[in-house]
């Protein structure tokens, strides 16, 4: 079906979302949205005819493990509330650990980039499955943007993709900022990875912002949208009409003029595109983050374990590690996967499991970084998790950072440092709050007294003792060790 021109639906925005012109459909964040009740704004949005696509954060599909079925559930139960005409998620691990590495489990709050081997592919795609075998709808897979790169990989994100699509049938959600992002942080060529990927296969696209630090490139979805990005969206058009284009915008959001101004630069680059078609003019790598200026088929191909071949990585930023130029081919006694080949073994989980888990350890619990890392891309990485953690948890408990005032965000981050996330953020956010009271924080008597307070009406009972800290303090020197 096609889905036109839509918008990410944050509740920050919501009356914004309701009043812009020319929407034809909005994302919302599964687990934003209550099973039991939807929020007045898509009531009225639905009842309008604006169709509602549910956009998954949390199944870590790319993770060793196979999907929770609590976790589909869910999803599932969130499309029918919406009646969507599908679901989308990630190509992505959220967490790792647990009985595969005999170790903790371990949560990253945040979308962590998968190895581009044939052993996470062949997890990748029974996962994928289990999915689809409990979803109501079909579902779409978004690439994801990364500041790093996994060390001896064997296939470029194009090919990843296309394998992904040829063995299990699943749509593809092409975030187009996502595809920049990757090309400033990880060397790899947006043009490149569109001429390899299914492109009949994409469901919808995403056109989100961000910004460029010391040669890094952090896909905010906080800043206003930026010419490279739409330059890749004219190429990604150049070869297919999409049958949905999205603009996310998830913080810092600007005046409804702004969004709007947005919109149209999008409209815009994709009219402009499909007008010179394959005449378009190519991603020509230009990494200013200026902000856009605005007013108030082509069929990818799989590639078989015995054919992996070169990619072409153009444009690369000397400062960022670069992709690997030629994949590694495995040896010819390797055989490609059919379509429906049976699951992968236990010990091919298990060989991802302890790959990701041991860079998950590096990121949030202080491990040494594992073989073949960037180290200082690692270190990045590690602070931009600990920020982004940060600036959730006071957004799911704005007391905190009112009790604490301008001391929270340092307090957090030491916090952080000690303390790997085992759990939601509501629960970081009581952990982080046991932890200051357990340690006679903050000084200040009147605010103890309000953490105190918050933290009863919460948690209930009373925060834990020294020795309560003791062990958990001893549980985390082990996670990091």
């Amino acid at each position: 079906m096609r889905l036109g021109s839509g918008i990410g639906w944050r509740p920050e925005i919501a009356d914004v979302v309701e009043a812009l012109p020319g929407i034809d459909w909005v994302e919302t964040v599964a687990e934003n949205i209550c099973t039991g009740h939807l929020p007045d704004s898509l009531l009225r949005l639905r009842e309008r005819g604006v169709t509602v696509v549910p956009h998954g954060v949390s199944l870590g599909l790319g993770g060793a493990e196979r999907p929770d079925p609590g976790r589909l559930a869910d999803l599932a139960a969130r499309a029918e509330l919406l009646a969507a005409p599908l679901v989308t998620e990630h190509i992505a691990f959220v967490r790792a650990g647990g009985p595969r590495t005999a170790s903790p489990t371990l949560e990253a709050g945040h979308l962590l980039p998968v190895p581009r081997t044939w052993d996470a592919l062949d997890v990748l795609c029974e996962n994928v499955r289990i999915a689809q075998d409990s979803l109501p709808v079909p579902l779409a897979l978004e690439n994801i943007a990364a500041l790093l790169s996994w060390p001896d990989e064997e296939l470029t994100e194009g090919q990843f993709l296309a394998e992904l699509v040829e063995r299990t049938g699943v749509r593809l959600l092409i975030d187009v900022a996502n595809l920049h992002t990757n090309h400033v942080n990880r060397g790899e060529d947006p043009a490149a990875a569109l001429d390899e990927l299914p492109v009949e296969a994409i469901a919808y696209v995403h056109v989100a912002g961000g910004v460029e630090k010391d040669g890094v490139w952090h896909d905010t979805h906080a800043h206003p949208v930026t010419r490279p990005v739409l330059d890749v969206l004219a190429e990604l058009r150049s070869r297919v009409d999409p049958p949905g284009v999205l603009l996310e915008r998830d913080d810092d959001f600007p005046p409804a003029g702004e969004l709007a101004g947005e919109l149209a630069a999008i409209r815009a680059t994709l009219d402009r595109a499909a007008v010179r078609g394959t005449d378009a003019p190519a991603y020509a790598g230009d990494l200013t983050s200026r902000p856009v200026a605005g007013p108030g088929a082509h069929a990818g191909k799989g590639v078989s374990r015995t054919a992996a071949h070169p990619s072409a990585l153009t444009n690369a930023r000397p400062s960022a590690p670069s992709a690997p130029a030629s994949p590694s081919a495995p040896t010819a006694s390797s055989s490609p996967a059919h379509p429906f080949a049976p699951a992968p073994p236990d010990s091919v989980r298990d060989r991802v499991a302890v790959a990701q888990t041991a860079l998950l350890r590096a990121l949030v619990a202080g491990a040494p970084a594992p073989p073949g890392f960037d180290e200082r891309r690692l270190g990045v990485q590690s602070r931009a998790l600990a920020s982004k953690r940060a600036g959730v948890v006071a957004k799911v408990a704005p007391e905190l950072p009112e009790i604490l005032g301008s001391g929270y965000r340092e307090a957090f981050l030491a916090y952080a440092g000690r303390r790997p996330m085992s759990g939601g953020y509501r629960r970081d956010a009581l952990d982080f709050a046991e932890e200051l009271l357990s340690t006679g924080r903050p000084a200040d008597r009147a605010a103890r007294r309000r953490l105190t307070r918050w933290w009863k009406d919460r948690a209930g009972g009373r925060p834990p003792g020294r020795t309560t800290l003791l062990l958990r303090a001893a549980r985390a020197a082990l996670v990091g060790g």
